[in-house]
């Protein structure tokens, strides 16, 4: 968990709209959940118009922006890749490479991971943006490590997202990153997006997946599960969260789910030990009791199974 400030959106000219309002919905229902998060929007002309003709009028000037701020760049409509219309302004590029210095985090939706490869912050990175972009991106920003068929990229403190609708995951993932996997379900529930899918592997987030319902005692119930990975849980105890029998709650859990209220808790803790095993240097025995196994034996068989290699492979694949 981080602490959390602004999150200063640059509003580009053509901006496509829910390059924009996609992720900003996103921090704007969670701050309504009680995260940190206080919206901003900038630009170096107090008028933008959008690439669908909407008019967007009452921007701020470029701030001064520090740790704990957030610089969300939403993707412009690019009429051609290689176009002699420059994508950003050098005001505009100057104020990325300040907020980077600074120790802001940077986020591109879509295209607008060309304005961070304007401003230098695409060099030596991985990276991703819209498919039509990839191969520009690889020709005017050569050091730039860029990756095709994912739908974010997490590197250091620059983050990058496929096309339109997955900045919508960019963000939910940012504030996994920030607030834990319970507000992002909160989150994902406010928003009925669910079905996200990781960045790096494009597949589902246990922690998203299986939330494609509407039964609050459910929900409740992973909610619970979500924030207390390292608790040992009994059926009796979920049924009692949920005001229901055990069999209630195993019927009800499996039909909105598809899953029983038990498996579905190791997968959210198999998933989190996969993210401390690539995110920290945690022993594996901390790993494990820090999800909820009480037995490293017992996780090290249920990690392999599950992701067909030991825990020390997942480690050694991020070094």
């Amino acid at each position: 968990m981080r602490a959390t400030g602004r999150v200063v959106v640059l509003v580009l000219p053509e901006v496509n709209l829910l390059d924009l309002s996609g992720p900003v919905q996103v921090f704007d229902a969670a701050a309504h959940l009680g995260a940190d998060y206080r919206l901003e929007y900038v630009a170096d002309a107090a008028q933008v118009t959008s690439a669908q003709g909407l008019r967007l009028a009452g921007l701020g000037p470029l701030p001064e922006v520090g740790p704990g701020d957030l610089v969300l760049v939403p993707g412009p409509r690019l009429r051609a890749p290689t176009g002699d219309r420059p994508l950003v302004t050098e005001a505009a590029v100057a104020w990325l490479r300040a907020a980077h210095r600074s120790g802001a985090r940077v986020a591109a939706v879509c295209t607008g991971a060309a304005a961070l490869g304007e401003a230098g912050l695409l060099d030596g990175r991985r990276c991703t943006t819209h498919w039509t972009l990839i191969e520009h991106l690889r020709r005017r920003y050569p050091t730039a490590r860029v990756a095709d068929a994912v739908l974010y990229v997490h590197d250091g403190p620059v983050s990058t997202s496929a096309g339109i609708s997955a900045g919508i995951d960019l963000a939910l993932s940012l504030v996994e990153a920030d607030h834990g996997p319970a507000l992002t379900a909160a989150v994902a529930r406010e928003l009925v997006v669910y079905l996200r899918r990781d960045g790096a592997h494009s597949q589902l987030s246990p922690f998203l997946q299986h939330r494609a319902h509407l039964h609050p005692a459910v929900h409740r119930v992973q909610d619970h599960l979500a924030q207390h990975l390292d608790t040992p849980h009994t059926l009796t105890e979920l049924a009692a969260l949920a005001h229901l029998s055990t069999r209630g709650l195993t019927r009800a859990f499996t039909a909105a789910t598809g899953i029983t209220p038990l498996a579905y808790q190791q997968r959210l803790r198999l998933e989190r030990a996969a993210a401390l095993l690539t995110e920290t240097d945690l022993p594996v025995e901390a790993v494990a009791a820090r999800c909820g196994f009480r037995d490293e034996r017992h996780f090290r068989r249920l990690f392999k199974a599950t992701h067909g290699a030991p825990p020390s492979a997942a480690r050694r694949g991020t070094r």
